[in-house]
């Protein structure tokens, strides 16, 4: 599941891609994959206008899209197992990671050559997010590593940074907008943590345990907080203040495993998915906007947003 800055939501389910209009509630199937006997493991849109989706295969093909004419415009091979990682960079690049351990850096300008391929991890590469200055890749993997890899380097497998605190899968990645070098990340059941990185010098600045499996992580990017999603025990999303990790809001409703997350466009609400098989659209975050009363007013987070709107979400199956 991702969220285009075209306000386009993607959806995969099992065999077939949906794309949801935020703006005008419409549905379409951009694909189904049945006749390829398929399943889908991955979806991410490109971040410069939203205009081209990428889908990873079980049977690790990478597929990419575009929206606005819904025709296939890349295919590529290469991975030999499942693609259940994506990541673009704010320009052409788009990089895989698969269960056979590899990640591949691709321009969307050449049709067939692959720019690089790292292989760092011992095991299936779960988590990948490209920094939004474009400088660093860090990946995650079930080998419970967290890598930091450079731009430009050539294909390799020695890391900027290497990681190795977690004790368990790194799924969660989420680099700050706010700080270029801060980078945080979230355990699996045996580790329960959410860790922050400083990834200029390399260093650990803060580990905080949570409790329940880390599925997600995502910062606010119009304050400083950041979103975790969860598995067992707590199934819940939790919203944290940054940096003293203070608790603002726990939002319970799903009843499984809160698997995937994504953000809106305008930056307010964000959208989980879980195991329940349900969606759900919670809108947290506030935005600068005129009061009737006291005119221009600043909504200071989550809580000022809680105290003027409530806890709203709505839910789809």
């Amino acid at each position: 599941m991702d969220w285009s800055d075209s306000n386009n939501l993607a959806v995969a389910l099992s065999q077939s891609v949906y794309i949801w209009s935020a703006q005008s509630s419409g549905v379409t199937k951009l694909h189904d994959y049945s006749e390829s006997d398929d399943l889908v493991a991955s979806v991410a849109w490109s971040r410069l206008g939203g205009q081209y989706l990428s889908t990873g295969t079980h049977t690790g093909v990478v597929h990419v899209w575009d929206s606005q004419t819904q025709q296939l415009i890349r295919t590529y091979e290469g991975h030999k197992g499942r693609v259940g990682a994506l990541s673009w960079s704010n320009g052409h690049i788009l990089s895989s990671g698969s269960k056979d351990k590899s990640i591949l850096n691709r321009d969307l300008r050449d049709k067939a050559n692959c720019l690089s391929v790292i292989e760092g991890h011992k095991q299936e590469i779960c988590g990948l997010k490209w920094s939004f200055d474009d400088k660093y890749l860090a990946s995650g993997g079930n080998d419970n590593k967290l890598m930091v890899w450079e731009r430009g380097q050539s294909s390799t497998n020695e890391p900027l940074f290497k990681f190795k605190s977690h004790e368990a899968a790194v799924k969660a990645i989420a680099w700050s907008p706010h700080q270029s070098s801060l980078l945080a990340s979230g355990g699996g059941t045996a580790d329960r943590t959410i860790k922050f990185w400083n990834t200029q010098v390399g260093v650990e600045l803060q580990s905080i345990d949570t409790g329940s499996q880390v599925c997600n992580l995502m910062f606010s990017k119009s304050s400083n907080e950041l979103v975790s999603t969860h598995g067992y025990s707590d199934n819940a999303v939790v919203v944290w203040k940054y940096p003293s990790m203070k608790k603002i809001a726990t939002l319970t409703g799903h009843s499984l495993r809160v698997l995937y997350l994504a953000m809106s466009p305008d930056a307010e609400t964000i959208v989980t998915g879980a195991g329940d098989e349900t969606l759900r659209f919670w809108k947290i975050f506030p935005k600068i906007g005129h009061d009737k009363n006291d005119g221009l007013q600043t909504l200071n987070g989550f809580g000022d947003c809680m105290t003027k709107y409530g806890n709203k979400s709505c839910i789809i199956r």
